[in-house]
This record gives structure tokens, sequence and C-alpha cells, in this order.
């Protein structure tokens, strides 16, 4: 049997969110984004695109493209609200549904054909996306998630379009190859320099020649050009929370120990969150003291996985708990409000400049281990070897 896979995605979400909140916003060109010049843009209306702006781009760029923008700071916890409100439809209508992102989203459509037509299933499902939520949202359907995802970016905004089965290869030819998705700058660039412009050219290159230029990438790019995606569909399962707590061998009070403890518990969970595309908007801290008296405190933030933003919010919280100045037996972190996200969401006043190194260190930790790096301050930890987890 031929698999059947949707994609839909919110046109310029965050963006449409704010439209719903203020209808003067309508038909006028808005960015969502860092307010400063060191800031970068979270998202952007279409009426923005003509001129040339586009998200994750410096907002003092998107400034001098677009003078006239409307610059919103943005609500996260408005988008989150929405984007459950668009989950809910899709995990009570469909049957498989996966979460890619707070605005996209994966449905295994497999064997639907022979009760109510796969193509006409999801597109009365976006219907009533559009009808109950009032965001607009585009939809691909094909064989893979590959080539449904270019078929949604194909039909934006507010379209649909279906690939049928053994068409694949006809409908990706003509696109350039930087529609290809994790196509980057660079690739795309080495492509081009290759004389590789459009995806029906890279569907025909040796496969060996691809994997010496670019190693297991060139494997997954002719597998994309020539429609070929295999990845299934990770059925949706929204996680309440990530904690990790440590219980030490000897109840301390040195207070210079207990902070650095924290930054790694910190370090280590936001790592989680980010390989698991999720942010947190709560923060709670634990403390046992030596007596067994246990005391939490937590804190709603806006959403975030960023390292530097929740260690800063976690040591307030401990400022603000440790007044009883007693031995410590138990110290730990829990992220509650687990909301869907992606590094977009970090990217306001200056944060886009350390998005690339939460991406450095953990393909470091992918590969090596959660303790192959992190922060100066906690070198020693490990080998000081002084906690029962």
């Amino acid at each position: 049997m031929n698999r059947s896979v949707a994609h839909m995605d919110l046109d310029s979400f965050f963006v449409s969110v704010e439209r719903l909140r203020d209808s003067r916003l309508n038909g006028k060109p808005v960015i969502v984004g860092g307010g400063s010049d060191r800031g970068v843009v979270a998202a952007c209306s279409y009426e923005t695109r003509v001129f040339g702006v586009r998200s994750a781009m410096p907002m003092k760029i998107a400034r001098q493209l677009c003078p006239d923008a409307i610059i919103l700071r943005g609500d996260f916890e408005a988008y989150s609200q929405h984007s459950s409100i668009v989950t809910e439809i899709m995990v009570d209508t469909a049957p498989v549904v996966e979460k890619a992102s707070i605005d996209e989203f994966y449905l295994d459509m497999t064997g639907m054909e022979r009760y109510f037509g796969a193509w006409k299933f999801v597109k009365e499902l976006r219907t009533k996306v559009v009808k109950e939520t009032g965001l607009s949202i585009s939809l691909g359907l094909s064989i893979n998630k590959t080539v449904s995802k270019m078929a949604t970016n194909e039909a934006k905004p507010a379209g649909q379009l279906q690939i049928f089965h053994g068409h694949e290869k006809d409908f990706l030819a003509p696109l350039s190859v930087d529609k290809i998705p994790l196509c980057g700058k660079i690739t795309t660039q080495t492509l081009r320099n290759m004389g590789i412009n459009n995806i029906g050219v890279l569907s025909k290159m040796p496969l060996k020649l691809l994997e010496r230029t670019f190693g297991k990438l060139g494997t997954t790019l002719w597998q994309r050009a020539n429609g070929i995606d295999d990845s299934p569909i990770i059925p949706y399962h929204d996680p309440k929370s990530a904690s990790k707590e440590i219980t030490f061998e000897k109840d301390t009070t040195d207070i210079d120990f207990l902070r650095r403890v924290l930054i790694k518990l910190v370090e280590e969970l936001c790592y989680d969150l980010r390989k698991s595309g999720f942010c947190t908007c709560c923060v709670t801290i634990k403390v046992r003291y030596s007596d067994f008296q246990t005391f939490t405190r937590q804190l709603n933030i806006q959403m975030s996985a960023s390292d530097m933003v929740l260690m800063k919010h976690v040591l307030e919280l401990f400022e603000r708990l440790y007044e009883r100045r007693l031995l410590i037996r138990l110290i730990g972190v829990r992220f509650n409000k687990l909301v869907r996200g992606t590094e977009q969401l970090n990217l306001f006043d200056g944060g886009y400049k350390v998005a690339p190194l939460y991406h450095a260190m953990d393909k470091i930790r992918d590969r090596y281990g959660t303790n192959a790096i992190g922060r100066a301050l906690n070198v020693d930890l490990n080998k000081r070897n002084p906690l029962l987890m």
C-alpha cells in the first residue's frame, strides 16, 4: 500500500495571531521580532516579503528593506495558546498527527482512501481549522514528508496542493535546489558552484559524487531530489514537564557550589528541550534541607529553551528561596508548561548570536555525551564527584 502523508503549515503564524488580536494590522506590512537593531525577525507578513524581508533576518536590515513595516515585540503565550487550539483540532480529527513545530504538522493518512479519501479528508480538516481558529493554513499531500512539505511551500499562502503517486519527480524537477528542506545557504551555494541549480539536475547526479562532496548529506540530498523519504510520522505526545534533581553525598551550604550545580542542571535540561523541539513557559526549583523539609518556588516566563535565559531565572528563584541558610540535601530544577517551539522563539535582541553556539554545543553532546562540553566554571564537577543522582 502506498503511503499517504499530509503536511499542514500555518501561514505567517505569529503575524496571523497578531492580526486576530488587532484587525487594524490586516493588509499592512507587519514584522514580529526584537525591537532593537540587534534583534532579528521571528515572523513577517507577506506584505513585507515583497521587499525581501525574511525570517531570521537582522532587524536592522529588515527596517532598511521595509521602513514602513509595523514592528511588534510578540506574545509567545498567545502564540502557544493558538497553537494548542490547532493541535487539539488536528489530534481529535486525524488518525495520526505529528507536531513538528509550533505551527507545522504532519498527518499519516495511509489507508484513508478506502473510507473517505485522503485528499477530501485533509481538505475538510484544513477548512475546519480556518473556520474554528480564524488562522490561515496551507496544505500539501503526497507519499512522504519531504514532498508534502515542499508541496505546502508551493501552495502558500492559504493554498493546497496534492502530488499524485508517481508524479513526485515531475513536481520536484523544476524547483530550485534551495527549496529542499534542510538545504542551507552553504549547501545551496556549493551545489550552484557545481552547476546544479534545480532539483531535476540534482536527481540525475551520480550518488558517489554527492557523497564525496557532502558526506552523508549527499545521500539525503539525492534521495530527496528523487522524492524518496521513508521517515515515519511520530505520533504527537506533549510532555507536561522536564526535570532533574541531585541528592548530595554530603549536605552542603556552599552557595558557589550550589549555583554551579543549578547551572549544570539547566544546561542539561535545555539540551533535552532543544533536542525534543520544546520550550518551557514555567521554571520551578526545589530545595530539600538536611531535616528533609522540602520547598519549591516557580515563575511563569516567556517560552524559551535558551541556557542563558533560563539560568538567570533559576538562579533568581534560588536566591529568593534559600533563606534558611541550613544544610541542603537535595536541589532540583523543573521546566513546566512545555510547548512545541523552534529556535526562532529565542532569536530576539541579540539571542541570534548564541543560537549557533547552542547548535554547535548540542551537536558535540549528541556525539560525545552530555558531559562532553559545558561552561568552564563546572569543569571540575565530575572530577569532584560530589553527587548522587
